[in-house]
């Protein structure tokens, strides 16, 4: 005897195919789908994909690395050893990112913000015309050359600068490849790429004084002007808080609520460099100021006794 099959319930690729994509019950599974909202379905398409962007775990992992070997483990390592000299490396990086700067900048500046872009207020362009993804790669390139950055403190390590690594060096250095990253994934466009604009100038100015420190100390009195990189940094996040405010008032798309972790970032930034200016400049000039004025008191002091003792052999 045999029995015909029922119609409708015999198993289908269809309906084994829903099965077995059926959502996971749980905390894990409600994980899972947050994870893919927030990675995948909120992201840019067009960026997800490259180097480090798709999930954020490589980037927080270099990140780790990064302060562990700088708070610890390097300081661990050369406690005993001398430091690295690393001449030729420092000139072949500082070029490097000078190369990279320029570059960047150059592409700000002709694919965006002094051709296209509007200095109000600017969405994100979400199309893959040649101009979109223009900018979208210059975004994205920024992002990398936030990673390489890091390098600057590991040579700081390697070199037994420690007094060079202060909160702000950490701070700026930890935050900013993240922020970069945030942009190239979700925004990789539009108003929020004025201070990667700004930020790539300044690091022109910046590494170029590097580079040409690294190249040895017969070049330092040409070195005078160090103190106006800081009050360039300075500027810039005067400026993005400026541009970023305008997003209080004009509506062209692109994300209001972003202006609401800039500003403060802007100022908390503003207010680090302006201390390290402080510290690194006035106070210097004026300690400096001090001794010298102890030592010319001293000097006519001195002169006042001789001429003193002078006037009683005399008489």
């Amino acid at each position: 005897m045999t029995f015909a099959p029922v119609s409708g319930l015999q198993p289908t690729p269809q309906t084994l195919g829903g099965l077995q994509d059926a959502p996971e019950a749980g905390f894990v599974g409600a994980a899972k789908r947050y994870w893919h909202l927030v990675f995948t379905e909120l992201a840019d398409p067009r960026t997800n994909d490259w180097l480090l962007i798709s999930s954020p775990l490589p980037g927080l992992t270099i990140i780790a690395c990064y302060l562990i070997f700088c708070l610890k483990v390097g300081p661990k390592f050369m406690e005993n050893r001398k430091p690295f000299q690393l001449k030729n490396t420092l000139i072949v990086y500082n070029a490097l990112q000078v190369y990279a700067s320029v570059w960047l900048f150059w592409e700000a500046c002709e694919g965006a913000w002094l051709s296209t872009y509007s200095w109000r207020c600017q969405p994100v362009d979400p199309s893959t015309s040649p101009e979109a993804m223009r900018v979208a790669r210059g975004v994205w390139i920024y992002f990398i050359l936030k990673i390489t950055e890091l390098l600057d403190t590991v040579f700081f390590v390697l070199r037994k600068k420690q007094n060079q690594i202060s909160f702000l060096h950490l701070y700026h250095h930890t935050v900013m490849p993240m922020i970069s990253w945030g942009c190239t994934k979700y925004y990789p466009g539009g108003h929020g790429t004025f201070i990667g604009f700004i930020n790539t100038f300044v690091h022109i100015i910046m590494y170029a004084y590097y580079l040409l420190s690294a190249l040895g100390p017969q070049l330092q009195k040409y070195l005078w002007w160090k103190k106006y990189i800081t009050r360039m940094q300075m500027a810039q996040f005067c400026m993005a808080f400026l541009h970023n405010t305008q997003l209080l008032f004009y509506d062209c798309g692109f994300p209001r609520w972003t202006a609401f972790l800039t500003l403060p970032n802007a100022i908390f930034f503003y207010y680090l460099f302006n201390d390290f200016y402080q510290q690194a400049y006035k106070e210097k000039q004026a300690r400096l100021k001090a001794a010298s004025d102890a030592a010319a008191a001293l000097a006519k002091n001195g002169a006042a006794k001789a001429n003193g003792k002078t006037r009683l052999k005399a008489e």
